[in-house]
């Protein structure tokens, strides 16, 4: 196999501090409800980024299946945007740093573009790394998206997973560097969001609220989500609307309902939001966990920000 390390170019102007957490989401896989398109373009957009590590997609990309777009402009060209694929440093809503990994999921050289990852993680001093995906699934929009976890952190899986099947799937880059990082004994974490099938095809604004709250649950990193929120709440009326008018449907999604509530009665799911013995916190313990997160804050105002 060539070096890895000449599968992409080093941004020397960057100091990327050891100990911080990487966040992965790449496009090209079964993204039911535009999930993953939507959770990068969203912190992207809403997130100071500078870029550690430019892929280069000649090497990686066949452009005849996923053909980069040029802009025509009456009768000559204006533009050429080619694929990105990038790890960028960003920091989330409190100022905290992160590693950010975002872009077209490669179609050649997964095992060099694995270590190539790989390398930057090691080399980079990643603490943790947590992906995202989703995947159509017979479950109602009226219910909260559900996950499957994959991984080494059991705190997760145990509290979160809501779905733990015997199968095979066909698999994506990023699953190849998760099984290896487990065997490197990285901590790491993949999210499958189980996406209603019926909203599959859809920008459904749930879906990039569901990736962000489980890289925050991984991470402990926090990211500002009212607008998207707001866009959700939109969306969910007009499918309310349509159901409401439509008699099949409504049947299909109640019989869904039947089937979400019979199962999750039967699972031996802890919500995150108690302890061991199933209780909600007290009063005073979300008063200290609120001055812990002020002070953090605080201390984060000192910070200073990114170079543009």
């Amino acid at each position: 196999m060539r070096d890895p390390r000449g599968l992409y170019d080093l941004n020397s102007d960057v100091v990327v501090p050891t100990g911080l957490h990487l966040v992965a989401a790449l496009t090209g896989f079964a993204d039911a409800g535009g999930a993953v398109s939507q959770f990068s373009s969203y912190l992207l957009d809403t997130l100071d980024t500078e870029v550690v590590a430019q892929f280069d997609p000649d090497e990686l990309l066949d452009y005849r299946a996923r053909r980069p777009i040029i802009y025509f402009d009456q009768d000559h060209l204006t533009g050429y945007e080619p694929a990105r694929l990038s790890l960028d440093l960003a920091r989330d809503e409190l100022g905290r740093p992160f590693l950010l990994l975002t872009g077209f999921e490669p179609d050649f050289q997964w095992n060099r573009f694995s270590a190539a990852v790989i390398g930057l993680v090691e080399s980079l001093g990643v603490a943790s790394t947590t992906w995202v995906h989703s995947i159509p699934m017979p479950v109602p929009h009226t219910r909260p998206i559900g996950v499957t976890v994959s991984g080494n952190r059991s705190d997760l899986i145990d509290s979160m997973s809501v779905w733990r099947p015997h199968t095979q799937v066909p698999s994506n880059a990023l699953h190849l560097i998760e099984y290896r990082l487990q065997s490197l004994d990285h901590p790491t974490v993949g999210f499958v969001l189980l996406i209603p099938h019926y909203l599959a095809d859809t920008e459904y604004p749930a879906a990039a609220v569901a990736a962000l709250e489980s890289i925050s649950a991984s991470t402990g990193l926090i990211f500002p989500t009212d607008e998207l929120r707001a866009q959700g709440r939109e969306f969910l009326a007009r499918i309310d609307d349509q159901v409401a008018e439509n008699g099949e449907l409504a049947k299909l999604v109640g019989t869904l309902e039947e089937r979400h509530d019979a199962y999750m009665e039967g699972t031996t799911l802890r919500s995150p939001l108690t302890d061991e013995d199933g209780e909600l916190p007290s009063a005073d313990e979300i008063a200290a966990e609120l001055e812990k997160f002020l002070a953090f804050r605080r201390g984060s105002d000192d910070e200073p920000p990114l170079a543009s």
